[in-house]
């Protein structure tokens, strides 16, 4: 079981440290939830729409990609989805309040 989660989900987001400076906040949910709030500096790029960004988002060059939703499935779908089209640096992080969570104790770590 535990196994099954993990591959569905996977791996739990890195440590905060190991998020690097630059890094580009997605929020994979549909336009009208990120409408009704986000994470500071986040885009949004809704998971159905990812394939079409990859050239965009391929043209940033982000040190790394950090990717959230509401729950944490969708963004975990994203995730595989970039990886498999040749992203490195991609975490999962979950949903709105993980990332916060993250990004807060980076700052205090910094």
């Amino acid at each position: 079981m535990i196994h099954w989660l993990k591959k569905l989900f996977g791996a739990p987001a890195k440590p905060a440290a190991a998020i690097p400076e630059g890094a580009l906040i997605i929020d994979v949910r549909e336009q009208g939830e990120f409408a009704s709030g986000h994470a500071a500096g986040a885009i949004n790029i809704p998971l159905g729409q990812l394939a079409s960004r990859l050239d965009w988002l391929k043209q940033q060059k982000p040190p790394a990609l950090l990717l959230y939703c509401a729950s944490g499935m969708r963004s975990a779908m994203a995730c595989k989805q970039l990886q498999s089209a040749g992203f490195a640096n991609v975490q999962n992080a979950g949903n709105q309040a993980r990332l916060a969570s993250l990004l807060s104790s980076q700052r205090q770590a910094a």
